[in-house]
């Protein structure tokens, strides 16, 4: 039995990339979401940060329907 370990190094750190994005567009897209909230309580209206935070979840979304597509084909 041989192990490639360069492609196992490459899926390792290809893997650990993306999950490190897909985190952090969430956790753009919840801190959008409670600027908007902090904005609203104190009268005004933060529209960018809700439409960031919207854009940051479809992201999200978006990378979530890759992969799955790419498991799925």
């Amino acid at each position: 039995m041989d192990i490639d370990w360069a492609a196992l190094g490459s899926v390792f750190g290809v893997s650990l990339g993306a999950t490190v994005a897909l985190v952090s567009l969430f956790t753009l897209g919840i801190v959008g979401l409670s600027k908007h909230e902090a904005a609203v309580q104190q009268g005004g209206a933060a529209h960018l940060a809700r439409s960031g935070a919207y854009a940051a979840f479809a992201a999200c979304a978006a990378a979530v329907a890759y992969g799955i597509y790419l498991i799925v084909t």
